[in-house]
């Protein structure tokens, strides 16, 4: 089966770990800081000495997030979301990406599109639409609401939107099986979104329900073979999205 994220206004999130009461329930997780070991390929070189960071800030009706990747003091990358928390979960307004300069994409709601900073024709904004980071919180929170409504071999459709572009990404659900991380060991769900087009990214999430369905382990594979892979390390109390 095939379930988007689109809803009609009903409930609101609560401060903590909010449930948005709707078409389909959402418990959208409370603040949280998640340190992840990091591994991977870029060209020739393997990645050494690279951690990982998702800062995740919410108070029920706004949300910060952040996800940094860092050699030794220095940020080598890093996503940034913010935005309301709404009848249908995370509602992004702007989503940006680092790397040697900034790159961003606004959610004009008014105006029912996406515009990009690099001018980049605007799209129209989707119900339910997510950006790259937002959409791993929101399928937790999806699924933290009922677990029930994603068997093993349910589908979830969600317009993610880039710093350059936006598409309809289509995650493919798995059954829940054991994973062993350096937090630890931990019941997850798989969620694969598989490359549809040439230049498309393989994006996979593992999802722990003893953890309200946040992250333990996310995996992006670039079409050239490039990869990263991201371990949940250790579970700390927010601070601040730097």
């Amino acid at each position: 089966m095939e379930n988007g994220v689109s809803g009609e206004p009903a409930g609101a999130a609560s401060a903590a770990a909010g449930n948005v009461v709707g078409p389909e329930a959402l418990r959208i997780p409370g603040s949280v800081r998640l340190a992840f070991a990091v591994t991977g390929q870029q060209g020739a070189s393997p990645m050494q000495g690279v951690f990982g960071d998702l800062v995740w800030l919410q108070d029920g009706s706004s949300y910060d997030a952040r996800l940094s990747l860092k050699f030794l003091f220095k940020t080598i990358r890093s996503q940034h979301s913010t935005g309301q928390i709404g009848a249908t979960g995370i509602e992004p307004a702007r989503f940006s990406e680092s790397r040697r300069g900034e790159v961003a994409s606004h959610f004009l709601r008014d105006q029912g599109q996406v515009m990009f900073s690099n001018n980049a024709p605007s799209v129209p904004l989707l119900p339910g639409a997510q950006d790259r980071l937002s959409v791993v919180m929101q399928l937790g929170g999806m699924l933290a609401g009922d677990p029930a409504r994603y068997p093993a071999g349910s589908r979830i459709s969600v317009q993610t939107v880039g710093p350059r572009d936006a598409g309809v990404w289509v995650f493919n659900i798995e059954g829940e099986e054991q994973m062993t991380v350096p937090a630890g060991d931990y019941a997850v769900r798989k969620l694969t979104r598989s490359p549809r087009r040439e230049f498309d990214d393989k994006v996979e999430i593992w999802l722990a329900p003893a953890m309200g369905y946040l992250p333990v382990r996310m995996k992006l594979t670039q079409p050239n073979g490039d990869f990263a892979d991201m371990q949940l390390r250790e579970t700390l109390p927010a601070g601040p999205a730097s």
